[in-house]
């Protein structure tokens, strides 16, 4: 079964999950009239849209290149985590204020042993379904996934506490308890809707995964070859579960056109190796200056005005700038000093 066909699997699975709980935590909030259930519920129906926009997301993701889109698909993932946040942000809003309106008028609890029984069962799905979800989502490298089942737990912490607002309704008969619930859910569900929003936009506005380049320096910096003379510009860009790279590499100026061409394949295919999505990279070549000398150690090179220095290694800090790293006169004079 291919990747794009599992993770609509698994999209499918979150969205009838959320449609099933949803029904149960309505029906609890019929038996209770409990405002924390209530907000409990009205949060759960962010879950179906959520998920069904996740789900086609995950569709349009999985959909090959085309002339529109030479890049494929991938940021709609993106979107689909940005347009969940954005929900969830709103109903944290209107959550806030129905909780405040009831916390200043309170209203009895009824039957809140049948709410805490049947929010329970909904919490421990919710656990399960988004633990399977954001597993899933990592393996495949689908951010809809691991952002529908990271709503799944926040969703099952927010029944959680509605469950022990219950308890402590039925226990103390303080009806404060049941809105005070109700607002310290609405507070969360602002904040974690607005994270949402906020990587939703980082990411589709191409801000750079951190992670993502120290793992490419560094499978360069490991298996760098005499020839790989220096590495800058290097910039990666991620499309849903795809990896788009670029960065200029200079090599011997001497080399021919074939020699270059099987180097760059080789550094292709390391970076490909290395990560478990599909990998598309473009690699300039740039010929090497005699400023390069002194931080290149290619063996018996046949035009060398200066003696090897020393090797610049490869960092966050230096690869990513659009400027070479070797300055004969500098490491010159660092290694008489």
């Amino acid at each position: 079964m291919s990747i794009a066909k599992t993770k609509n699997q698994f999209g499918l699975i979150s969205l009838v999950v959320s449609i099933g709980l949803v029904a149960i935590k309505f029906y609890a909030y019929f038996l209770t009239n409990s405002q924390a259930v209530l907000t409990d519920a009205l949060e759960s129906i962010i879950n179906v849209f959520t998920s069904g926009f996740a789900l086609y997301s995950l569709y349009l993701a999985g959909q090959p290149k085309d002339e529109n889109h030479p890049y494929g698909h991938g940021k709609i993932e993106y979107l689909s985590v940005g347009f969940e946040g954005a929900l969830i942000l709103i109903a944290g809003v209107y959550i806030f204020y129905s909780a405040t309106q009831a916390l200043l008028h309170p209203h009895a609890v009824a039957r809140p042993d049948s709410g805490m029984a049947l929010l329970g069962f909904t919490a421990l799905v919710n656990l399960g379904t988004g633990f399977m979800l954001i597993r899933s989502g990592k393996r495949l490298s689908s951010v809809a996934l691991v952002g529908d089942g990271q709503h799944l737990y926040l969703d099952a912490l927010s029944t959680l506490v509605s469950c022990v607002a219950l308890v402590l309704v039925a226990v103390t008969g303080n009806m404060l308890f049941d809105a005070g619930a109700a607002l310290g859910l609405g507070i969360f569900i602002v904040v974690n809707g607005y994270r949402m929003v906020r990587r939703s936009v980082s990411a589709l506005m191409d801000e750079a995964d951190a992670t993502v380049v120290r793992d490419v320096i560094a499978e360069l910096q490991h298996h760098r070859r005499p020839a790989w003379i220096d590495v800058h510009n290097l910039r990666v860009l991620r499309y849903g579960a795809d990896l788009h790279i670029d960065c200029h590499i200079q090599m011997p100026y001497y080399f021919s056109l074939e020699e270059t061409h099987t180097e760059l394949n080789k550094i292709e295919h390391l970076i490909r190796q290395r990560f478990d999505v599909e990998v598309e990279m473009f690699v300039h070549a740039d010929p090497c200056t005699f400023a390069a000398c002194s931080l290149c150690h290619m063996p018996d090179c046949p035009v060398r005005q200066h003696p090897f220095a020393k090797e610049v290694t490869w960092t966050l800090g230096n690869a990513v700038k659009n400027e070479r790293h070797h300055l004969a006169a500098e490491v010159e004079e660092e290694r008489q000093s």
